[in-house]
């Protein structure tokens, strides 16, 4: 992202038990370039952070409502929304 503006980051299930939040709004370090440098910031964000991002291999993404790989770009992103894989049964 070359141009600091807020975005929404949402979290859910354990990611949302972990952080202790749902979502929150935030201007990201404009030296985040993809997912996976998202994900790697926000383990440094404090320990309930550290905790909820300690294996971001398991953390998926979605930005703006749409599943994303680690290495996709952040740029012109509104939202990004982290959660856990889904199995079924």
């Amino acid at each position: 992202m070359t141009v600091a503006t807020e975005i929404t980051l949402r979290y859910f299930a354990w990611i949302r038990e972990k952080t202790g939040r749902a979502e929150e709004r935030l201007t990201l370090p404009p030296t985040l370039q993809t997912v996976a440098d998202l994900l790697a910031w926000q383990a440094t964000r404090g320990p309930e952070f550290a905790d909820a991002f300690a294996k971001p291999g398991v953390i998926r993404a979605a930005i703006d409502q749409r599943h994303v790989k680690p290495a996709s770009p952040l740029a012109g992103a509104r939202e990004i929304a982290f959660f856990p894989p889904v199995t079924g049964g």
